[in-house]
């Protein structure tokens, strides 16, 4: 006997799935699962069958049609196809857990992809599936494109497949939530991704900057944002944002003295740094600004854009002490700061293969 997997569209009507088994069963296939997919199309079934030696592909197909299938697709299958969806893909998600990074990887085993790739930009690009491919968000930034020769994917497959990038995605946010860094003064300050109810924190430390410093990282003037503007920067729609808070002795959160934004467009992000004055000098926007950085890297984009007056030297000096090469370009008195990043590093990371 032989494993076969078979796929094929049936008509949604009572008895027609009977009438296909019943059709295999005269050739002697034993099915052993069956996955029902409902499409536009129709119902596509998935079997795994046993199927007699003697039995080749094109009798295999000939057996679908005779049961009323149609847009048959059939190859043979290995014994691990014996294991049941939910428990592979149960074990491809403890492997993400334990490597984020191998979302590429899992994504090819679970569609059984020949091509899967990862693209830093992912601008006015539609995401869904069109027969055998498939673009799929990355909710850290960019895309995953997938192609196989066949069958179609179904929607189905690409609901389970975005599930799993998901969950990538919230393991590897996990990974940068809060840690606890030491300054060379022997400070302490807790860093971790932003979110909604880190608002009023937010103001405070705009409030508590001085005009100078708020003026340095807007560019456009001193006077406060407005809450609206802080609540988008907290949460971006793509990238993300740290905040550095002191701790208290119980280990309880005290102010926010420090926020680092990662505002992600196209395959570039934008980075920009507030510290507070009595912390500034004291090597906390050099951490967060690394911790940003290892972020984008890993993320995949091209490269940092970093907007800076030109009279800014304590920020140009925190750049340069990270030893990455930088280009320049001044219109006026306003410099535009380009880090690049490795993306194809970034994106074997990833597990993004060919």
């Amino acid at each position: 006997m032989t494993l076969w997997r078979i796929r094929a569209t049936v008509d949604d009507r009572p008895g027609y799935l009977s009438v296909l088994t019943a059709s295999l069963a005269l050739r002697g296939v034993n099915i052993l699962s069956v996955q029902v997919q409902p499409t536009e199309q129709g119902a596509v079934d998935d079997f795994l069958v046993d199927a007699p030696d003697a039995l080749d592909e094109a009798e295999l197909i000939a057996a679908v049609e005779r049961g009323r299938g149609r847009d048959c697709w059939v190859a043979r299958s290995e014994a691990r196809g014996l294991a049941d969806q939910p428990t592979r893909v149960l074990g491809l998600a403890n492997r993400l857990v334990r490597d984020p990074d191998a979302a590429g990887e899992a994504l090819r085993t679970l569609l059984a992809a020949d091509v899967v790739s990862w693209r830093p930009a992912s601008v006015g690009v539609e995401r869904g599936i069109t027969g055998a491919s498939m673009l799929l968000a990355d909710p850290a930034g960019g895309s995953f494109a997938l192609r196989r020769a066949a069958p179609d994917f179904t929607p189905a497959e690409y609901a389970r497949a975005q599930a799993l990038v998901e969950l990538a995605a919230t393991v590897a946010r996990r990974a940068t939530e809060q840690v606890t860094v030491v300054l060379p003064d022997g400070a302490e300050v807790a860093v971790r991704p932003a979110n909604a109810q880190d608002l009023s924190g937010v103001l405070e430390l705009h409030g508590a900057c001085s005009p100078r410093s708020r003026q340095r990282r807007y560019l456009g003037g001193a006077a406060l944002p407005q809450p609206a503007r802080l609540r988008r920067l907290l949460e971006p729609s793509r990238g993300l944002t740290l905040i550095a808070s002191t701790t208290g002795s119980d280990g309880t959160a005290g102010s926010v003295v420090a926020m680092a934004n990662l505002l992600g467009e196209g395959d570039e992000a934008e980075v920009a740094l507030l510290v507070r004055d009595d912390w500034q000098r004291r090597g906390l926007g050099s951490a967060l600004l690394r911790r940003v950085i290892q972020h984008a890297d890993r993320v995949g984009y091209a490269a940092l854009v970093l907007h800076v007056q030109a009279t800014n030297d304590p920020m140009l000096r925190t750049l340069h002490r990270l030893g990455r090469p930088t280009v320049v370009e001044r219109d006026g008195g306003l410099l535009t700061l380009t880090v690049p990043l490795a993306v194809a590093a970034a994106a074997d990371r990833k597990g993004a293969f060919a």
